[in-house]
């Protein structure tokens, strides 16, 4: 682990490679886990502003969770996530040619809003959570995502650089910077 700013870093970030393969993963990771995807306080205001806006790019199913149970929900930790259908997939996603997507961001990318997708599931398989004043960054390593490692692996994109423009999002574009300098040392130690 390193530190650049506030944020302590997994060095799994700037070791490990990967790149996002839809077409073996299927998207899973929008469909399984324990809870919806993290959600921040500006991301819940957000979400409730455009809920009419993305309400026409998801399925029945979504809709119907939404307007039951609002745009977001508290987990068992007490933090806001994305709300699930039948505690399974997350209920902004849609189904397409068999993957799972995220209607948020097929929004997004038709220009309908200005708001990608909740920055946990822009910088998956990557978590950040807060620590007092530190935000820990850290990999989740999730079978699911083993085509992801095998493809990173294959064409040498580092996890770091395949959520680079999460990672900027996030941190900006200085402690980015910052992070690659530190991978080019990692890489010229190895």
């Amino acid at each position: 682990m390193f530190q650049v700013g506030k944020y302590i870093i997994s060095s799994d970030l700037l070791e490990k490679k990967f790149a996002c393969d839809l077409p073996l993963c299927l998207g899973n990771c929008c469909r399984y886990g324990d809870a919806g995807a993290p959600l921040s306080e500006g991301e819940v205001v957000i979400l409730e502003k455009i809920r009419t806006k993305i309400f026409p790019y998801m399925r029945e199913e979504g809709r119907r969770v939404v307007a039951t149970q609002g745009t977001s929900v508290i987990d068992i930790e007490g933090e806001s996530v994305t709300p699930l259908i039948d505690n399974k997939e997350c209920a902004y996603t849609i189904y397409e040619n068999g993957i799972f997507k995220c209607a948020i961001e097929k929004a997004w990318e038709e220009g309908k809003i200005d708001f990608r997708k909740p920055l946990s599931c822009h910088l998956f398989p990557v978590r950040i959570k807060k620590f007092g004043e530190f935000i820990a960054v850290n990999v989740d390593d999730w079978p699911l995502c083993l085509a992801g490692r095998e493809k990173g692996g294959r064409e040498g994109i580092y996890l770091y650089e395949f959520i680079a423009e999460a990672l900027k999002r996030e941190m900006g574009e200085d402690i980015y910077r910052q992070i690659c300098i530190a991978a080019e040392k990692i890489r010229k130690r190895l």
